[in-house]
């Protein structure tokens, strides 16, 4: 029987992604590689566990979930973070930042500043530029004002990322343009905070390090993985959590590497994919081929 791993989730890299094993091994992913895994037959996902330690029941959890989490440990993971405001004296520096997924699709968001853009690369962001640095209270002062004045969202559905990226505009500077608006109208805000310093406009774009340049259209998205199921193509884009994979007979897939956490995988051959999939609304066309 072939050994089995479990996929500690995507990880990016200055290089691009990697996906990061428990035990500590890592399988760096480049354009046109093979992605080929199945999952273990008769197996089930179990929750992953919170904060660096294992779930004490071994509980097991959903397939189409996101988290890979029980209940209880989903509550442990999330005390004592900056996402559930349950860190207002973290003495960290934050900076805020405009993202940018599509057109009509502009986020509002916060990151430490010691991890740069990872966070922006993590979410998928085509483009952004930051704002301001200041303390976390500050930039979550930031951050509310913008939503408030300027009606710009704090959290943008991944499935709407994924519908749009085949048919992004071809240059920087019309991705850029609507940030660039916001950015703009949001430095003649009043109301910022004094202990925050703001940035000037510098858009980073990230097509490139995605591999979005050209990318065909995906047919629709991996809802879950199932025991006994196979996934395997071309990796042909990544961005985010997520592979663009192109399989055979089945056109391009997106799948979300979220999924794949809790489950025990084993090496897979061809070119395949039998797991359910999630056809995307309003395709212009579906490809030949799937991962």
């Amino acid at each position: 029987m072939a050994q089995a791993w479990k996929c500690a989730g995507l990880w990016w890299s200055a290089d691009g992604p990697v996906l990061r094993w428990d035990g500590g091994r890592r399988s760096a992913l480049a354009w046109g590689k093979r992605v080929a895994f199945g999952v273990a037959e008769g197996g089930v996902r179990t929750c992953v566990g919170a904060r660096g330690h294992a779930c004490a029941a071994r509980a097991v959890v959903s397939g189409r979930s996101t988290g890979a989490r029980c209940e209880e440990c989903a509550r442990l993971d999330r005390a004592h973070s900056v996402a559930a405001d349950t860190l207002a004296d973290d003495p960290r520096p934050y900076r805020v930042y405009l993202a940018w997924f599509g057109p009509g699709m502009v986020k509002v968001g916060i990151t430490a500043h010691e991890r740069g853009a990872a966070r922006l690369l993590e979410q998928g962001a085509v483009c952004f530029s930051w704002l301001g640095t200041g303390p976390l209270m500050a930039a979550r002062r930031t951050e509310e004002l913008l939503r408030a004045a300027l009606s710009v969202p704090d959290r943008i559905p991944y499935g709407a990322k994924r519908a749009v990226r085949s048919s992004l505009p071809t240059s920087a500077g019309e991705r850029a343009a609507e940030i660039a608006e916001l950015h703009t109208r949001a430095r003649t805000l009043g109301g910022w905070p004094e202990s925050l310093e703001r940035a000037p406009y510098e858009p980073v774009d990230h097509v490139g390090i995605f591999g979005l340049a050209g990318l065909p259209a995906a047919r629709g998205e991996v809802s879950e993985l199932v025991a006994g199921g196979v996934v395997g193509g071309r990796l042909i884009a990544a961005a985010g959590p997520d592979l663009h994979v192109e399989t055979e007979g089945q056109g391009v897939v997106v799948l979300d590497t979220r999924l794949m956490t809790g489950w025990e995988l084993v090496p897979a051959e061809g070119v395949g994919n039998t797991v359910p999939v999630r056809e995307f609304k309003g395709v212009p066309g579906v490809q030949d081929q799937l991962f």
